[in-house]
């Protein structure tokens, strides 16, 4: 369950992913907020200019963030920041160095508009279908005792439902990584 300072605002992280990209030599982050949007409710869905999203990455294994990428709504284009190192660590964050890529966020029900900054980085933003596939009712019944497993087919609750997405794929190069391993996690 979400923390009650963020249940239904657009600061609500739904999910995080991290993935190689089509290209092996890159790495694809992505951060969902603003989950369970109905289709009816997705058009009118926006970013908030006042909502910063960071990817954090550590790339030491120490689990202190090493560098960050924002990403950070204007009121027309996501712009990018990073991968920088930032100037202050934890739970404070500020905008670190100069844009490094802007997309203007695609519409609902559009063709994806995606951009390449100048070091590499492709990056997208808007809505999409919600990727999470969790078996909700399956789930009440194992912890209430009914079940005793899931299902194969298991039913997906979240079916329907969208997101709002930030997307960054990132050349391993730029990360630093000297294991060839990175953690990451977002906060908005």
């Amino acid at each position: 369950i979400d923390s009650p300072a963020v249940t239904n605002q657009s600061s609500d992280i739904t999910d995080v992913y991290a993935f190689r990209g089509a290209d092996a030599n890159n790495l694809v982050f992505v951060a969902n907020t603003q989950g369970l949007l109905s289709p009816s409710a997705t058009g009118a869905a926006k970013f908030d200019a006042n909502t910063l999203i960071e990817f954090n990455v550590d790339n030491n294994n120490d689990n202190v963030e090493d560098l960050i990428i924002q990403a950070i709504y204007d009121g027309s284009k996501m712009k990018f920041y990073g991968p920088v190192a930032p100037s202050e660590k934890g739970t404070r964050s500020r905008l670190e160095g100069s844009v490094t890529a802007e997309v203007a966020v695609t519409a609902y029900g559009s063709t994806a508009v995606t951009a390449t900054g100048s070091n590499g980085i492709k990056v997208f933003a808007g809505p999409r279908d919600d990727p999470f596939f969790f078996d909700l009712d399956q789930f009440k019944k194992v912890i209430g005792g009914t079940a005793t497993g899931f299902n194969n087919p298991g039913n997906d609750t979240f079916k329907g439902t969208n997101v709002l997405s930030i997307v960054v794929e990132v050349p391993k190069t730029l990360l630093g990584a000297s294991t060839g391993k990175v953690n990451l996690w977002v906060e908005t």
